[in-house]
């Protein structure tokens, strides 16, 4: 007979083969040999194929549909896509917060995917409403129906209020399969950002290839109408592995982490005037990091001349007239931690490399706006009768890092490794930083390209003919579309894998929702840009967003995206050189 508790009891988990700090789906210790790791990850990085081709599905074509079905100019159809995207990759903040102080990862994805699948049904049903704006690649002047601009518009955000619970948590829920604290699964974790990546980019191929051709060719409602079932169908994928995965234990006598965070920053701001050595008399040094000192003020309280001193003043109080400052004791909950403050830390160190990443978001901004209308007016036939949409030239960025990822993982890293001991071979800012380099290197190349195809209109005399199909294959943008793809295996993968492993255990949807606000405010600053300059050169009748792109300056535009990648790698670079990896880090 077996006593309860004991390590023979079949309820309890040998502890050598518990995971600390997670539970399986009864609430009971996670066991090692039975929950987490590629079991998991597997069930996950399928939801997440799912969940991108769904996406892309609207964003890849988004331009086009804008400027034909719902018959707005260039320049507005590209506001408004970056917009979308914009609004789109800043509500997981929303959803991280949900996730992390409430619902937890789980439930939120499961709420989050019913959200999504609904709103791809909607627009659906807008897309197969009678317009007068057929053609999605002629420029014509149309006016559709009232109701379905309101319709699409509302179903377009409420897809992105999907995503902003969505895509926070299943990457970090997939991360939270493997224990960093064990030498192989953490290796795994690093091995898990890149394959999620690539999985991830095998679904967007798919949408480029066979979505975009659906929606041209044959139906918008049916082109976006897949997707919807496509989302069904990773619902049903992720609900099939419950068993198997992993759930981060909340420890239930701490606050939210938001609220404690929240509390070191004001806590510090009422105690501005507080001169930092009055501060480091009173905390213990090896215990507080010295960066960011101004936080370590949270750690101390102002307080009147109090009748446990009997009212009488004591040198302290002499030199500080103002205030008697004490370090608040841990156990009082109502206080500021070490603890605390070094969270804030973590957070608030992360953001110079988050704000000089913009410049390579705002890039990364471009291939699903003006690099589709380039190639809408360029050679797309590939024999037989047949043109390949302009949209599915998207597709190569994606085959790219499909390609490289397995090159990367396999051959790279493990000659890395050898070389300079890291597990992931290069730290995690080395991999970003070269990625920001071949960001910027694909500007120039686009730059390049599309003064060709401007000359090349020219030679012609086809400036003037909007719809004229310019005799210059579309293959000529391929190397700036596959340049974007190996950039994303640097700087996209690095930055997810910085922004989960560098914030608290209990924020990681956090970190991976600060990772997508990049290309969020990244998309909202390409939108003022372009709406910038299309004021600024509007006025003389030489617009550089001109909706005759033969008569545009798209090249001007990418010259100018070109200088802000480089002045952004500058920045980026003097910051890399100083952070300070949190203790723990794999790098």
């Amino acid at each position: 007979m077996t006593i309860a508790g004991t390590p023979g009891d079949p309820e309890t988990p040998l502890l050598d083969d518990t995971v600390d700090g997670s539970a399986d789906h009864k609430g009971r210790p996670a066991r090692r040999s039975t929950t987490g790791r590629w079991r998991s990850a597997y069930f996950i990085i399928s939801v997440e194929v799912a969940e991108r081709f769904a996406y892309y599905g609207i964003q890849a074509n988004l331009i086009n549909y804008l400027t034909g079905r719902l018959g707005l100019s260039m320049a507005g159809a590209a506001e408004n896509v970056n917009t979308w995207t914009g609004v789109g990759s800043l509500l997981p903040l929303v959803g991280a917060f949900v996730a992390d102080s409430y619902l937890g990862r789980y439930l939120t994805i499961v709420f989050a995917s019913l959200i999504y699948i609904l709103g791809l049904g909607l627009l659906s049903l807008s897309a197969v409403l009678p317009s007068d704006c057929q053609n999605s690649n002629q420029i014509t002047s149309c006016s559709p129906p009232q109701l379905q601009i309101i319709l699409f518009f509302f179903s377009l955000y409420l897809v992105a209020v999907g995503q902003g619970g969505h895509k926070p948590c299943t990457q970090a829920f997939g991360a939270d399969q493997f224990d960093g604290r064990n030498s192989e699964e953490n290796k795994a974790k690093s091995s898990f950002f890149n394959w999620w990546y690539f999985g991830m980019n095998f679904g967007i191929v798919v949408t480029y290839t066979v979505l975009s051709y659906i929606q041209e060719n044959l139906s918008w409602g049916l082109g976006f109408g897949i997707p919807c079932i496509v989302m069904m169908a990773a619902l049903l994928i992720f609900l099939l592995g419950t068993r198997t995965y992993r759930y981060s234990v909340k420890k239930d006598d701490r606050k939210s982490p938001f609220v404690r965070i929240g509390k070191v920053f004001i806590a510090a701001a009422k105690n501005w005037r507080t001169m930092p050595s009055s501060v480091d008399k009173r905390t213990p040094n090896h215990q507080v990091s010295q960066q960011f000192k101004c936080l370590n003020k949270a750690l101390l309280t102002p307080d009147g001349f109090s009748q446990e001193n009997g009212g009488q003043c004591t040198i302290d109080d002499v030199e500080e007239p103002k205030a008697v400052l004490r370090v608040f004791p841990k156990e009082n909950g109502e206080q500021c931690t070490i603890d605390d403050v070094e969270e804030a830390k973590a957070v608030l160190r992360l953001f110079p490399i988050w704000a000089t990443c913009l410049g390579y978001a705002i890039v990364f901004a471009q291939s699903s706006t003006f690099f589709t209308k380039q190639g809408v007016t360029m050679g797309r036939s590939i024999g037989w009768g047949i043109d390949i949409p302009a949209a599915s030239l998207q597709a190569f960025t994606g085959l790219s890092v499909v390609l490289i990822v397995p090159i990367y993982d396999r051959i790279l890293v493990p000659i890395a490794r050898a070389l300079t001991g890291k597990p992931s071979g290069i730290t995690m800012l080395q991999r970003i930083g070269t990625g920001l380099f071949i960001s910027a290197i694909s500007m120039v190349v686009a730059a390049l390209v599309e003064e060709k195809r401007l000359e090349t209109a020219k030679e012609y005399g086809l400036v003037d003919i909007p719809d004229a199909i310019l005799p210059m294959s579309v293959w000529w943008l391929l190397p700036q579309y596959i340049l974007y793809g190996v950039s994303d295996v640097f700087s996209m993968i690095g930055l997810q894998e910085f922004f989960y492993d560098q914030v608290p255990t209990e924020l990681r949807s956090l970190g991976i929702a600060l990772y997508l606000s990049i290309f969020g405010v990244g998309n909202f600053l390409s939108s003022l840009l372009i709406s910038a300059i299309e004021k600024a050169t509007d006025g003389d009748g030489h617009s550089w967003f001109s909706d005759n792109l033969n008569q545009a300056h798209l090249d001007y535009f990418y010259w100018v995206l070109a200088g802000v990648s480089a002045v952004a790698l500058i920045l980026y670079m003097y910051f890399a050189k100083s952070y300070i990896y949190n203790k723990g880090s794999t790098l």
